[in-house]
């Protein structure tokens, strides 16, 4: 968690060195002679530069001795607390309007980006996920206090209003994912994500089975039931504990030696309108093909070295990290 230096500290230190000064002038007045309300009263006077008169009858040399000291101590400090009040001020408007344009300059310049509303624990988890695959990721949360806890981009305010989704940068983001706790909120920030950008990708959390079909008719394109997938998951430990960590690893641990990816086949690229085998996928790259989503969202698994490969068409290959970095370079490379 990050921490900001505290503008009003100093300020602090300095009304409690100031009431220190009211307390030891009254204490001194009141040893040269004065009741306790009067010494109060002529300390407070006297640091406050009002000066209406001396309080008592003939104050002797004492008594003005005291008067010079608080002068001196009490009234340049009040001067330097005054000072520190007006600093810390402007200084804290002026950090946050510095810090409000720095991030605002900061989300005008992404593009295709992921905005991610809501910093429970499921978003949390999507966070770190999306950061350790190298994705650029803006939160939206209504508490203030996230934008102290993450090292990143954070819009604070309510995902639901279109403006804020707007300060994230939603009409130039690749994917919207919506983590709210109420499936109406996630209903409501998927219409509108999908009104200002049609063509982002929205994966959309469920809280109830209920409302997937009605989050899909708002425009998601993935809706997650948590539970559910947290259940099947232990559920597989329990009979297949080895396939789950093994498939765990494959998808998630960066150390794992061989990793699941995917990957659009774009109109015009070397895959488009050939086979497996004659691209030389295999050959170029060492990557496995386990299966091809299809643009109709049919899965084909187990393809064949002949089968015919189209734009639209989402492989799902295995293979070694370098493997798939070459896999992105020979996917890159011109037809």
């Amino acid at each position: 968690m990050s921490t900001k230096p505290d503008p009003w500290r100093q300020v602090r230190l300095a009304l409690g060195a100031l009431g220190g000064v009211l307390i030891g002038g009254t204490i001194a007045y009141r040893v040269v002679g004065l009741g306790l309300f009067d010494a109060f009263y002529q300390t407070l006077i006297t640091i406050s530069t009002v000066g209406f008169s001396e309080v008592g009858d003939n104050p002797g040399t004492a008594y003005r001795a005291v008067t010079m000291v608080v002068i001196i101590v009490g009234v340049g400090l009040a001067l330097y607390t005054l000072g520190l009040f007006f600093e810390a001020l402007m200084e804290g408007r002026i950090g946050e309007h510095v810090g409000r344009t720095r991030l605002q300059n900061a989300l005008d310049q992404l593009q295709g980006h992921i905005i991610l509303c809501g910093w429970g624990r499921v978003g949390q988890s999507i966070y770190t996920t999306l950061r350790t695959e190298g994705v650029d990721v803006v939160v939206v949360d209504r508490r203030p206090e996230v934008a102290e806890e993450i090292a990143g981009l954070v819009v604070v305010g309510e995902a639901t209003d279109d403006a804020v989704l707007r300060r994230a940068g939603v009409e130039r983001a690749h994917g919207l994912v919506t983590a709210l706790d109420s499936d109406a909120d996630n209903m409501y920030v998927t219409l509108s994500g999908r009104s200002m950008n049609p063509g982002i990708v929205i994966v959309t959390r469920a809280t109830t089975t209920n409302a997937v079909p009605k989050l899909r008719q708002a425009g998601a394109d993935t809706v997650v039931n948590p539970h559910e997938i947290g259940g099947t998951r232990m559920a597989s430990f329990m009979t297949q504990p080895n396939v789950a960590d093994f498939l765990g690893e494959a998808m998630h641990d960066e150390r794992f030696e061989v990793q699941l990816r995917e990957f659009e086949i774009l109109p015009g690229t070397v895959l488009d309108g050939s086979t497996i085998e004659k691209s030389g996928l295999k050959r170029s790259t060492g990557v496995t093909v386990l299966a091809i989503k299809r643009p109709d969202g049919s899965f084909l698994h187990h393809p064949r070295a002949e089968t015919t490969l189209d734009a639209g068409d989402v492989p799902i290959v295995l293979g070694t990290s370098d493997q798939h970095r070459t896999l992105r370079r020979w996917l890159d490379a011109p037809r």
